[in-house]
């Protein structure tokens, strides 16, 4: 009997850093043909696993993001009964075929891909509780019945099917049941540096230091409503090379361009605050050495 898998491999990406574990838990939810919900705090490239995936095995992405107003069936079709209405009145269109009118949502188009897709459910806790459950059955079955033309729609073939969560509410247990689950954690400071060598190759050692301390000082701060990530890292050491600014120049009571890192009042403050306590103490034991 072969160990060697019936199906594509990932192992990550040039432009995706992954964990052996992440790597590990993707293939598991491919090979046992389940979605695989992602957690993990904003930043930690939740919907960016989705694209590496898809771009590692050469197969289409198809991007299915989540509002608080989206319900499960516009996953599967939409009915355009508003242009129907307005063909019967205006147009001189068959308004007597109703599949004219069909139109197949993320999902839908999915299930009728000539070859395996990758479909990305993107922040799913962003819909009502019955969401989850309501995809239930279409994503154990393959399938869903479009009652407005009589007919079955089957997948042609298995989609990968990622589903992120930034856990802003508790998803059911059942819908967790059926799926494979992995918790990205956010980055340590070496796995950050590699991060940032993927996107700035030629980008100065002692900046990225120096504008690494500073981002995971602020990140240590526990009254922060938002800390910031790592696409706002990313933002700010290019901030930083267009100001033209200097490892020196970032301290931790003068960090330049901050609204880029700190996009909420109240931890602009708390930052200000850190950094007036720090010169404070600071001060006080320079004074003792003296």
């Amino acid at each position: 009997m072969s160990n060697k898998p019936d199906f594509e491999v990932f192992r990550g990406s040039s432009n995706y850093i992954a964990s052996k574990e992440l790597m590990n838990s993707v293939n598991v939810a491919i090979a046992l043909k389940k979605p695989m919900l992602i957690k993990g705090e904003p930043g930690t490239g939740k919907t960016m696993l989705a694209r590496a995936i898809a771009d590692t095995l050469g197969k289409q992405l198809l991007v299915w993001g989540i509002k608080s107003t989206t319900k499960a069936s516009e996953g599967l079709y939409v009915y355009d009964t508003v242009q129907r209405l307005y063909d019967s009145q205006f147009g001189g269109h068959d308004v007597s075929n109703i599949r004219h009118y069909i139109k197949l949502g993320k999902l839908g188009e999915a299930f009728v891909s000539d070859e395996q897709a990758v479909l990305l459910i993107d922040e799913i806790d962003k819909a009502d509780l019955e969401f989850p459950n309501d995809l239930l059955w279409e994503l154990d079955q393959m399938s869903f019945y479009i009652p407005e033309t009589k007919e079955t729609i089957h997948a042609r073939h298995r989609p990968i099917v990622i589903i992120t969560s930034n856990a802003e509410k508790e998803l059911p247990d059942a819908f967790l049941r059926r799926c494979i689950f992995h918790y990205i954690a956010f980055p340590s400071p070496e796995a950050m540096s590699e991060i940032v060598r993927v996107h700035y190759a030629d980008l100065d050692k002692k900046l990225i230091e120096k504008a690494m301390e500073i981002f995971y000082w602020i990140r240590s701060f526990d009254d922060l409503q938002k800390k910031p990530s790592t696409s706002e890292l990313l933002d700010w050491l290019q901030a930083l090379v267009i100001g033209g600014v200097e490892p020196s120049e970032i301290k931790e009571g003068s960090i330049p361009f901050t609204g880029v890192l700190l996009k909420k009042n109240q931890d602009i403050d708390s930052l200000l605050n850190q950094a007036r306590d720090r010169r404070v103490v600071s001060g006080f034991f320079d004074a003792i050495r003296r």
